[in-house]
C-alpha cells in the first residue's frame, strides 16, 4: 500500500510579496491554473496510491482543506503542527497518522513537499516505480534530481554502488550527503556525473522510518509519539498536543536519519524538477516569450529582456529592464535584479521587525468561509469587500465598538440580525447596530459578494464576541 505524505509548511519569505507567512507559495497558482499543492496531489494519479496524509501549519488548515476539496479529494488525515519543527518530526507524525488510518497496517510512505514543480509527471511516476521495491524491502529511498547546472543553492547526494538485490535495478547506495557547495565544487559535481540534487522526496515503510528515527533521534521519536497519542480531533483535522510538541528538536530528516542509517539509497529523477526557491527560479520554470520575459497579469513591456513581471491589481509597465523581477500586489511592490532575489528574505525580516502586517498577511485575508479585502479605511471607518463561498456562513457574533452596513453586490445573503432572520438580494442592504448579534450565510450556489462599511470608535479584528461558529474557531479571526 502506497500512502502519499504531502508536507505543506513554509514561511512564505522567498517569493514575497506574493507569498506571505499566512499564505505561502504552495497555496498559490504560480504555474498554471492549479496551486502548487493541488498540482502535487494531481501528479499522484495513476500510482495506485491511497488518499494522502497532509501535514500543515495550523494557520493554513482551512486553506489547505478548501484547495483539496476543489479537487474532490478527501485526505486520509490532515495533521496540524502547532509549530514548525522541520521535516524529521513532520514525517514522524505523518507515519503515525498513516498507521492509525490503516488500522496499524504498514504502508510505504511517498513523502513529497507541497511546493515543488515537476514538468514530466510520467518520468516522476517511473522513478517512484523504480524506488518502490527497495522501499518495500526496508530501504529508505530518496529521489536524487539529475542536475542540469552547477547550482549552489541545493544540497547534493553522491551516488555509491548499485544495489544488486533482485528487482531493485536503478537504485544506488548513498556514498555521501554534501552541503550546499561553492560554484567551483558544484561544477565539479556536475562534471563527475556521480552527484544529484537533494530533492527532499522520499519513499520508505512507515514502521521502518519510525524504527530508524527511534535509533538515531530518540528524543524526536518520543516527543512525536507522545504528542500524537494526545492529539485531538477538530472537524476533519488532527491537532497535535502543543505543550508536548514544543519540546521537539528542530531537525531535518537528512540530519536526523538519512545521513546516519545504513539503509539509505538513492534513485535518480530526471523530470524537470524545481523547488521554485526564488523569483529567479520561478522565472526559469515558467514559459518565456521571445525576449526571455515572463509577464503575468496586466503587464506592458517595452525593450526589456530576461524579466519576471507580475501584476495582481493594476497595470505594470516596464521599459529598458534587463534580468529584473517586478512583482505588484494590492499592498506591496517588489523590484529587484534577478541575481539579488535571495535577499528578499532580508526585506521580510525587516517588515517583521517593524511590526508591519505585510510580512504575514495580504490585504485580502482568507477565512474558512471565504475572504475579505480591506479596500479603504480612515478615521472611524473601514470599507471591506466580503466574498462568502456557497453554503458557507460566518460566525454568529457581535461587536462592542462598531456598527456595520451591508450591501449585497451579487448573490443572495441570509441575514441574522438580533431576533430577525431575512434574505437580502442583489442591491439590497441592511444595518447592524453596535452590540447586536448578527450573521451572514450564503444559501446559494454562487459566491456571495458584499460591501461592508464599518463605523465606530474601534475597528480592530479583535472586537468580536462569538456565540456560534461551525469552524470551531476562537480568538479574533472573523
Amino acid at each position: 500500500m502506497l500512502t502519499p505524505v504531502i508536507l505543506s509548511g513554509g514561511a512564505g519569505t522567498r517569493l514575497w510579496p506574493l507569498s506571505r507567512e499566512l499564505y505561502p507559495k504552495q497555496l498559490l497558482a504560480l504555474l498554471g491554473k492549479r496551486t502548487m499543492i493541488q498540482q502535487t496531489a494531481l501528479r499522484l494519479g495513476g500510482l495506485n496510491a491511497t488518499a494522502p496524509v497532509i501535514i500543515c501549519n495550523d494557520a493554513h488548515r482551512f486553506l489547505v482543506a478548501e484547495q483539496l476539496r476543489q479537487l474532490s479529494l478527501s485526505p486520509r488525515a490532515i495533521v496540524l503542527e502547532p509549530f514548525g519543527r522541520n521535516t524529521a518530526p513532520a514525517i514522524a507524525l505523518a507515519a503515525m497518522a498513516a498507521l492509525k488510518a490503516s488500522e496499524d497496517q504498514d504502508s510505504v510512505l511517498l513523502v513529497l513537499p507541497a511546493d515543488h514543480v515537476i514538468r514530466d509527471v510520467g518520468a516522476f511516476q517511473r522513478a517512484i516505480q523504480v524506488a518502490l521495491p527497495a522501499a518495500e524491502a526496508g530501504r529508505l529511498v530518496t529521489l536524487g534530481v539529475v542536475p542540469q547546472s552547477p547550482e549552489t543553492g541545493y544540497g547534493y547526494i553522491r551516488r555509491g554502488e548499485a544495489l544488486v538485490e533482485k528487482g531493485q535495478q536503478g537504485v544506488h547506495h548513498i556514498a555521501q550527503f554534501v552541503e550546499k557547495p561553492s560554484l567551483e565544487r558544484a561544477q565539479q559535481f556536475l562534471d563527475s556525473g556521480d552527484y544529484y540534487w537533494n530533492s527532499g522526496m522520499f519513499l520508505f515503510r512507515a514502521r521502518r522510518y519510525l524504527e530508524e528515527l527511534e535509533r538515531f533521534a530518540p528524543q524526536i521519536a518520543e516527543v512525536c509519539r507522545t504528542a500524537f497519542e494526545r492529539a485531538k480531533g477538530d472537524l476533519d483535522f488532527t491537532r497535535i498536543d502543543p505543550k508536548i510538541f514544543e519540546s521537539c528538536p528542530n531537525d531535518s530528516i537528512d540530519y536526523a536519519v538519512m545521513e546516519k542509517t545504513a539503509d539509505a539509497v538513492v534513485v535518480p529523477l530526471d523530470a524537470g524538477w524545481s523547488d521554485v526557491g526564488s523569483w529567479a527560479a520561478l522565472h526559469d520554470a515558467s514559459p518565456l516569450d521571445s525576449d526571455g520575459n515572463v509577464a503575468r497579469g496586466d503587464v506592458l513591456v517595452e525593450d526589456s529582456e530576461g524579466c519576471y513581471l507580475y501584476a495582481e491589481s493594476r497595470l505594470v509597465a516596464a521599459v529598458g529592464l534587463k534580468d529584473h523581477v517586478v512583482v505588484e500586489t494590492k499592498d506591496a511592490v517588489l523590484v529587484a535584479p534577478k541575481d539579488r532575489v535571495q535577499d528578499v528574505k532580508k526585506l521580510v525580516a525587516r517588515l517583521k521587525e517593524q511590526g508591519r502586517y505585510e510580512h504575514s498577511l495580504h490585504r485580502e485575508v482568507f477565512r474558512p468561509w471565504g475572504s475579505y479585502d480591506s479596500i479603504e479605511n480612515g478615521e472611524r471607518f473601514q470599507v471591506k469587500r466580503l466574498k462568502v463561498n456557497p453554503g458557507a456562513t460566518l460566525s454568529l457574533q457581535m461587536h462592542h465598538h462598531r456598527a456595520e452596513h451591508w450591501i449585497v453586490v451579487s448573490g443572495t445573503a441570509r441575514i441574522v440580525r438580533g431576533d430577525e432572520e431575512f434574505l437580502l438580494e442583489e442591491n439590497q442592504s441592511t444595518y447592524i447596530p453596535v452590540g447586536v448579534k448578527h450573521r451572514i450565510e450564503n444559501p446559494g450556489k454562487i459566491p456571495l459578494h458584499i460591501i461592508e462599511v464599518q463605523s465606530g470608535s474601534y475597528l480592530g479584528e479583535d472586537d468580536i464576541v462569538r456565540f456560534e461558529d461551525r469552524y470551531g474557531r476562537k480568538g479574533t479571526s472573523s
